[in-house]
């Protein structure tokens, strides 16, 4: 495990990102970053050790299934073409927004997998299979990667190009997406 894993471990808080109220949607993005992030160290437990609490395999599955595909559809419903709209050509955005786009495709190819992965062994012991836990490792790390550029990136620059009114919107549809999945999901 690394060190970052095992620092997030210790410090995790499971559960979901506040949703209300979304005073600033891009600190709740970054919320969603860091769960991510932490979601991401328990799936290197996982790997490495021989038991985990069912509390944390729920976790891990609840973010896989329910909260990264709200998130990804945050950041390509809006985040994305709002950055493009308001960063000027030389910034060079519309590559690694692209890359990034290409990266929630795999994301959320990958993740009910990961997801099944973890539910089917939920109950054992035994642990994983050694190409269940490349498999796991894999998507932990690329998803580390991908959270490096939308940190480092992604984020300060939207602090600094969208306007209130992009905000607005963004919080706007950001609310409506969780209730419609909500609404969705009590049926």
């Amino acid at each position: 495990m690394t060190k970052d894993s095992e620092r997030l471990l210790t410090t995790a808080r499971g559960g979901k990102a506040k949703t209300g109220p979304f005073n600033n949607p891009l600190d709740f993005i970054a919320e969603d970053h860091m769960r991510e992030r932490e979601v991401c160290a328990l799936i290197d437990k996982l790997v490495t050790a021989s038991s985990t609490k069912s509390a944390e395999r729920k976790m891990i599955v609840e973010f896989l299934t329910e909260q990264l595909p709200l998130h990804l559809a945050d950041e390509e419903i809006d985040l994305f073409p709002m950055m493009l709209e308001r960063c000027d050509p030389e910034e060079e955005i519309k590559e690694l927004i692209e890359k990034l786009e290409a990266d929630h495709g795999h994301a959320l190819a990958d993740a009910p997998a990961i997801a099944a992965l973890i539910e089917v062994n939920k109950t054992s012991d035994t642990g994983f299979s050694e190409k269940a836990c490349a498999r796991m490792i894999d998507f932990a790390g690329h998803a580390r990667r991908h959270l490096i550029l939308e940190n480092a990136i992604i984020l300060p620059i939207a602090r600094v190009r969208l306007t209130e009114d992009d905000l607005e919107t963004m919080r706007n549809h950001m609310r409506e997406r969780r209730l419609d999945h909500h609404k969705e999901k009590t049926k």
